[in-house]
């Protein structure tokens, strides 16, 4: 399974609305209140009774570290937040990885879904529902999306998306046609797939930082498609060709550049990250761009996939870095055997 890595930036938490109401863990509460006290950052008001154990936590942890507190930057705000907004609602919160520095660098500027600027208005997601909140299962987006997704996977989300393609309806939850399309994509990325058909999907959302693929085709289309991002792509494309075994698995691929490669002259006209971003996610409504990735990628098989994108990465061909899970443990910590919620105390 492979991780693509990318840029990243500032924003603050947005919290949801209680999906799921789960007895507290007293320890926990205590834990995360001593962090807040070891920070300087006061607890969310409503923890701010006399039997909550976050505030006995903070309350201890106060008097032991006094006004000898870290500084706390945003993003620790945002993990302690984040911590908080698991613990009141029994999900399970992996807090070896999940830090102050990897929700850095999954924060974006703009919303994925939506295409807007989030000013404040983000939100962490858990991609897959029945995972809890842990490395490789989280994206930043706009609260009003994360709260239209919902509980929505990879399926469900796609069946709207093409509900409301073919209407009467030009919006559910909020969302049109495009925008479903987007939470398809990022759903299906952490869901296990069988080859032919994550080989069939177009890349209509470009993978959010540190998410892990569980499907080599995607990772390899993602792979692909950010080469056009960046000087020099003719060159990496003509190398990762050169990777692919046989005559006319080349030709396919060669085809399949030919009906993409027009894109980069729009891309090339961009100068924002942002605005780049979007251009190669739309070349993918392109139905030619789609027929010939298929055709291609269906020559393929998911070892055959997994393996382009490791070699690849290893003769730096790659734009982003990517980093393989092994997949007994890609999902550690995701707590899938209680579905996302933490164990009983």
């Amino acid at each position: 399974m492979a991780q693509i890595a990318a840029a990243s930036a500032q924003m603050e938490l947005g919290i949801l609305p209680v999906e799921q109401a789960a007895p507290a863990n007293a320890s926990l509460g205590f834990e995360l209140g001593w962090d807040f006290a070891h920070h300087g950052v006061a607890p969310p008001v409503a923890h701010l009774y006399a039997q909550s154990p976050l505030l006995q936590g903070w309350q201890a942890g106060s008097a032991t570290f006094g006004r000898r507190t870290l500084k706390p930057s945003r993003h620790t705000q945002l993990w302690l937040q984040l911590r908080t907004h698991a613990w009141a609602r029994g999900r399970s919160f992996e807090d070896v990885q999940v830090t102050p520095n990897y929700l850095q660098q999954i924060t974006v500027d703009y919303c994925p879904i939506l295409r807007q600027p989030l000013l404040g208005q983000a939100s962490i997601d858990r991609v897959r529902n029945d995972a809890g909140y842990a490395a490789g299962n989280l994206a930043m987006m706009s609260a009003g999306a994360n709260a239209a997704k919902a509980a929505h996977g990879w399926a469900e989300a796609n069946e709207i998306a093409g509900s409301v393609n073919d209407g009467p309806f030009q919006r559910i939850a909020g969302l049109g046609p495009a925008e479903w399309q987007r939470v398809a994509v990022l759903c299906s990325f952490v869901t296990e797939l069988s080859h032919e058909e994550a080989a069939t999907i177009p890349l209509h959302l470009l993978p959010p930082n540190r998410l892990r693929l569980f499907n080599p085709i995607q990772a390899l289309q993602a792979l692909v498609t950010r080469q056009l991002a960046t000087p020099g792509w003719s060159a990496r494309l003509a190398r990762i060709e050169a990777l692919l075994p046989g005559d006319a698995l080349r030709a396919d691929f060669n085809r399949f550049l030919m009906a993409l490669a027009p894109r980069v002259l729009r891309v090339g006209a961009l100068t924002e990250a942002q605005d780049i971003r979007w251009a190669l996610e739309d070349a993918w409504s392109d139905a030619l761009v789609q027929k010939r990735w298929v055709r291609f990628a269906l020559q393929l098989n998911a070892t055959q996939a997994e393996k382009l994108v490791q070699r690849a990465a290893a003769k730096r061909l790659s734009t982003v870095h990517v980093q393989r899970h092994p997949r007994l443990t890609a999902t550690e910590g995701w707590a899938l055997e209680r579905g996302g919620y933490r164990a009983a105390a």
